[in-house]
């Protein structure tokens, strides 16, 4: 079965981008453009990993983390963001994130990162 990743970011450009760098690297993707949207996808499909943005309107990325795992999914989660402080990331982390990067990515290490999970 293929690895799907679901790939949440309120930009097109930077959901395009990550879309990208996933499928070169053999990965299926599924997008969402604000946290209602993935909530919705997260919790119908089944996917292998999910990368998502803090900043997004409607929902922002550490809601989405939350509310994912209450409801009782462990689905690991990659938060890339803009934002690098250590109050920001230990928001991520207490919300139930794996892993956070901080923007701008390196595609092999959000690649690694990745198999790293998955492995």
């Amino acid at each position: 079965m293929d690895t799907q990743i679901l790939v949440i970011d309120d930009s097109t450009l930077v959901r395009n981008y990550h879309t990208s760098i996933l499928k070169d690297a053999g990965f299926v993707v599924q997008t969402a453009a604000d946290g209602y949207e993935a909530l919705e996808k997260a919790l119908s499909q089944n996917f292998s990993l999910i990368l998502c943005d803090i900043n997004m309107a409607h929902m922002d990325g550490i809601t989405f983390v939350e509310k994912f795992r209450a409801e009782g999914r462990e689905t690991p989660v990659i938060i890339i963001s803009t934002q690098s402080d250590a109050v920001d990331k230990l928001k991520a982390y207490e919300a139930g994130a794996n892993v956070y990067i901080s923007k701008p990515i390196q595609p092999t290490m959000l690649v690694e990162n990745i198999r790293m999970l998955l492995s």
